[in-house]
């Protein structure tokens, strides 16, 4: 609970974070770590509030509410506030696979569920986990614990992103022997190529992958089962089969102009600039430039900001970011109470460094692109524009958001990157291994099931459950892990949370 006034006598803080016009220097993270002083006062200030909604991980609304992996977050908070760093490790790590992953890219459901929203700041739990985590690899107590006997059992996972490796994690501790297979040159998947680099720097990828390889895990890249590699080879190779692939199917803008050079997928632009950044640092000039470019990100949401600040980096002319949806408000409203996921209007680094650079926000909200126009040569030069209004579809009666007549306007555009979000799962792999799949292309299982159609071929993650965060794919890898480890055991000694 940590000190029972200690959210009356310490305020907030947090990391100090690299002023925007220095930090587009570079691609690192920007964030200054509290001493650890202070990351104790901040733990001092987790409250004993009788019931801790920051663990509870409840949908509300059809919006969680709190953390998906129940982490034991004011028991931590307390151990951190006492000193006890290394049992704070120990009590994190029972619910949490990834806390070095989580407490960077996690967008903090525990903080925004914390009593103290009701009358202040929230307890900075997400900087707690974090600091708790860097700490012990820090002393040297977050090592390496291969399991002591082995199963003879033999698992594979298809994709390494979180929840194929959480699921690989628990079932290696378990003692079954899981192979990692991988489609790209680097094992991570989402956490690799599909976040940039300043949110999570990737040698702390691979500092886990190292750990989870000493312990037993193997990983096999640059190979994409279902064209590389058979379905039908893997499933005679081993007893049970996790797919793991996420939801990378981007949905498209079918627009006139579309075909225009200049116009990209979101994930392939941030996937190109990563690995351009991996293989070079940029030398081999192998990635989507936005020097001295005008550029246009479709989409609002955290991808779309990940394009924002990306593209200021990379020597962006102007960015704008266009956005579907009317601006949130700044501040709950009275249908929008805690502990509901606040409602409300973010403006996150990307956003921040547009305005440092350009003077103003880069969203334009309630805006969409009816046409692209091109020069005789088939580049990119212009987008036309129109505003949106809600309106209610009278053979459905949902509300719809629908162009305003002759609202139209015209930008001027070198390089569109579509971040409209993800329609599923690609369907080779679904395909080569004869799994059902839902109207949004998702693997189909029973609900709050993970078992497939397929005899021995399990589904997690955001192949199973579509686009969703990090932290719920860590959560389905692990429950999925129990669930395979109970059918091939008739028990499980795993824990979810």
């Amino acid at each position: 609970m940590g000190k029972p006034t200690g959210f009356m006598e310490y305020d907030r803080v947090n990391p100090k974070a690299q002023y925007p016009k220095e930090r587009i220097k570079h691609f690192n993270e920007f964030h200054t770590p509290l001493s650890k002083e202070e990351q104790e006062k901040q733990g001092a200030r987790c409250m004993s509030c009788g019931v801790p909604f920051c663990q509870a991980g409840m949908m509300i609304g059809g919006m969680a509410s709190g953390c998906p992996l129940h982490n034991l977050i004011p028991e931590w908070n307390d151990l951190l506030y006492m000193g006890n760093w290394e049992q704070a490790y120990k009590r994190l790590k029972r619910t949490s696979s990834f806390p070095e992953f989580t407490g960077r890219v996690c967008p903090a459901l525990c903080e925004k569920a914390c009593t103290c929203n009701l009358n202040g700041d929230p307890v900075s739990t997400k900087s707690n986990e974090l600091a708790i985590i860097e700490n012990a690899y820090k002393e040297g107590y977050a090592v390496p614990t291969p399991p002591t006997n082995r199963t003879g059992k033999k698992i594979a996972i298809i994709g390494s992103g979180p929840s194929g490796l959480a699921a690989a994690d628990q079932l290696n501790h378990r003692g079954h022997s899981v192979t990692v297979f991988e489609r790209f040159d680097r094992v991570g998947g989402l956490l690799r190529y599909g976040i940039p680099n300043m949110k999570l720097e990737k040698h702390i990828i691979d500092r886990k992958i190292d750990m989870m390889k000493a312990e037993g895990v193997e990983f096999v890249v640059n190979t994409d089962v279902g064209k590389d590699k058979k379905a039908a080879e893997i499933l005679k190779d081993y007893d049970r089969v996790i797919l793991t692939c996420g939801a990378s199917n981007p949905r498209d803008i079918k627009v006139p102009g579309r075909e225009l050079k200049g116009i990209y997928f979101a994930v392939d632009f941030l996937r190109a600039t990563t690995k351009s950044l991996l293989d070079s640092n940029f030398a081999d000039k192998k990635f989507i430039s936005t020097k001295g470019k005008n550029v246009m990100v479709i989409g609002g949401g955290d991808t779309g900001n990940d394009c924002v600040g990306t593209s200021i980096r990379l020597g962006a002319k102007s960015v704008i970011q266009l956005e579907m949806m009317p601006k949130a408000p700044d501040t709950r409203t009275p249908n929008n109470p805690w502990p509901e996921w606040p409602k409300i209007c973010k403006t996150d680094y990307g956003q921040e460094e547009a305005i440092a650079m350009f003077g103003s926000d880069p969203r334009i909200y309630t805006t969409t692109v009816k046409e692209f126009i091109g020069d005789k040569a088939g580049n990119l030069k212009k987008a036309v524009c129109c505003k949106l209004e809600s309106k209610k579809d009278e053979k459905t009666g949902r509300m719809m958001m629908v162009p305003i007549e002759g609202s139209e306007f015209t930008l001027d555009v070198d390089v569109v990157l579509i971040a409209a979000g993800f329609l599923g799962s690609q369907d080779y792999v679904t395909k080569a291994f004869g799994v059902e799949v839902n109207a949004r292309t998702n693997v189909n299982t029973a609900p709050g099931q993970y078992k497939t159609n397929v005899d021995r071929v399990f589904t997690a993650g955001d192949m199973h459950r579509g686009q969703s965060l990090v932290v719920w794919a860590i959560r389905e890898g692990r429950e999925a892990a129990c669930a395979v480890d109970l059918d091939l055991m008739g028990y499980t000694s795993l824990q979810v949370q």
